[in-house]
């Protein structure tokens, strides 16, 4: 079984200690998993052309042989879309991708100039990373649902609508999320709400089926 490396990526103003990325950070390791979640610069004021050169340096130290999945929430969503559109042929490509909570794709906010809007371009998204999908939440104040369907029509890719789930972040009550650790490891979709710790039937990579 090859290593597992899980790259998270936060959106603005970062993660912080509640937040389900930073939960899901101190689960992993102890299945024998790799974790990152790279600083990224200013988050308070996301930026493109800041963003994507630490996203890209930490990609290319994954190891190649090593399964590479990917979990972006908010901002960080829109920093893997600008990153998937001007990828080059040599960069190396995540095997699962998770957009979580993705602001609208107009979404106008003066710390955000820099990273939103951003791009919507299926093909190059496939060549990113093997398997994509999000996940977003009802009453979420960044995007509608009716952009939430849209938004995924659009980058030709798989929804899964939580309800009430609002940004899917700490004020929501997304720290520990069940759902998320199950995708994380095994690839187990749909995701769910934070309460529900049903598993759920793994569409990716079953031998790495194991007691959590």
């Amino acid at each position: 079984m090859s290593e597992m490396h899980v790259l998270l990526l936060h959106g603005m103003t970062g993660s912080g200690p509640w937040h389900w990325q930073q939960w899901l950070a101190g689960r992993l390791p102890a299945q024998g998993v790799t974790v990152e979640m790279p600083a990224l610069p200013d988050a308070d004021h996301p930026d493109r052309d800041e963003w994507v050169p630490v996203l890209r340096a930490r990609l290319a130290a994954v190891p190649a042989d090593a399964e590479l999945v990917v979990a972006a929430h908010s901002c960080g969503v829109a920093l893997w879309l600008h990153h998937a559109v001007t990828i080059g042929g040599q960069m190396r490509r995540a095997d699962r991708v998770l957009l979580v909570a993705p602001p609208d794709p107009q979404w106008q906010h003066p710390d955000a100039a820099g990273i939103v809007p951003y791009p919507l371009d299926a093909r190059a998204l496939r060549k990113a990373g093997g398997v994509t999908r999000m996940v977003a939440g009802t009453g979420d104040p960044y995007l509608s649902m009716r952009k939430a369907h849209r938004l995924a029509e659009a980058l030709q890719i798989e929804l899964d609508v939580i309800p009430d789930g609002e940004h899917l972040n700490t004020d929501a009550g997304y720290g520990p999320w069940p759902s998320m650790l199950s995708w994380a490891l095994y690839g187990s979709v749909p995701l769910a709400d934070r309460y529900d710790a049903e598993p759920y039937t793994v569409a990716y990579a079953p031998e790495r089926l194991r007691p959590v």
